[in-house]
């Protein structure tokens, strides 16, 4: 009777262990890698004291959020100067232009003159001297407009040239605003109020975790079984024993193969070379940046 039990019992222990073996087979994942972000970092555009900086790390931003600001001072008081200049080539020109309103006057009464001497002349009434000093100061007045207008000219080219250094300070002005260039989470703050920043200094660093990247590596006899828009499972920690499933699309895959990490596992348990590739997985709150994460093909056949 003990023998019969140990009998059973020995079977029993043996189809428990070839069935933890297929299934350990089973759900062996084909890649591993960690979660990452695209990560955006946030420059000054500007040289001067940072008046502020509202944000600290791990907060949401909103795409175009004003965050910041350079002082601008200085900017603000040489626009004013300039708009003054503008102002002033502005007069200029109406004091050009009245002048031009009078020639064009005299032009015309000139004109009128002339018309009437002309008359004159064919009926004999007035003199060829007449004639002369009619048709010359015509032809001055003519002159003296053509004069007035090169002048016109000349000043709506400045004011022209005034108001382009206008809007380059408009443009100087704006780049003093720190502008938050995607929705996202801070994750380094690299500058505080009051300190004195210059252009291209790192301000924060910024992600959209939206969507997170799951950076893998599988060898080359491996990288058959995938492609670019490819969906597969995706394996997170749910708790010590358990995963979580999640689905990602493959969004890119290395043209050239590279040594393996040293923090990486593949499908082999060491292999001299590999590929990258990115799994894209829409997060749902349960995804980190750094964190550990598998690949899976979906409806991998069975392997015992």
């Amino acid at each position: 009777m003990n023998k019969k039990i140990f009998q059973i019992s020995f079977f029993g222990l043996f189809m428990l262990f070839l069935s933890a073996s297929c299934s350990k087979n089973n759900e062996q994942s084909d890649a591993y890698g960690n979660f990452e972000a695209k990560e955006v970092s946030v420059s000054s555009m500007s040289n001067g004291q940072l008046l502020y900086l509202n944000m600290n790390e791990g907060d949401q931003l909103k795409l175009n959020e004003v965050v910041g600001l350079v002082d601008s001072t200085e900017l603000y008081l040489k626009k004013l100067q300039v708009l003054s200049q503008h102002e002033a080539v502005l007069t200029k020109l109406n004091s050009i232009n009245a002048q031009l309103r009078v020639h064009q006057q005299q032009l015309d009464n000139i004109l009128i003159d002339k018309n009437r001497i002309e008359m004159l002349f064919k009926d004999g009434a007035a003199t060829l001297k007449q004639m002369d000093d009619i048709n010359g100061a015509f032809s001055l007045a003519k002159k003296q407009i053509e004069a007035t207008r090169s002048q016109t000219e000349s000043i709506h080219a400045e004011a022209k040239a005034v108001l382009s250094q206008v809007n380059q300070l408009n443009e100087q002005l704006r780049k003093c605003f720190i502008i938050n260039p995607i929705e996202g989470i801070v994750l380094t703050k690299f500058a505080m109020s009051g300190e004195v920043v210059t252009f291209g200094k790192s301000l924060y660093k910024i992600a959209d975790v939206s969507e997170l990247d799951l950076k893998v590596y599988v060898s080359g006899l491996q990288l058959v079984n995938f492609s670019v828009g490819q969906e597969v499972d995706v394996l997170i920690d749910k708790t010590k024993t358990e995963n979580k499933i999640l689905k990602g699309i493959i969004s890119w895959i290395s043209s050239s193969a590279e040594f393996t990490p040293k923090t990486i596992q593949t499908k082999e348990e060491r292999v001299d070379l590999v590929y990258a590739m990115k799994v894209t997985v829409v997060n749902d709150g349960n995804l980190k940046i750094g964190m550990p994460g598998e690949i899976r093909i979906i409806n991998k056949p069975f392997k015992n």
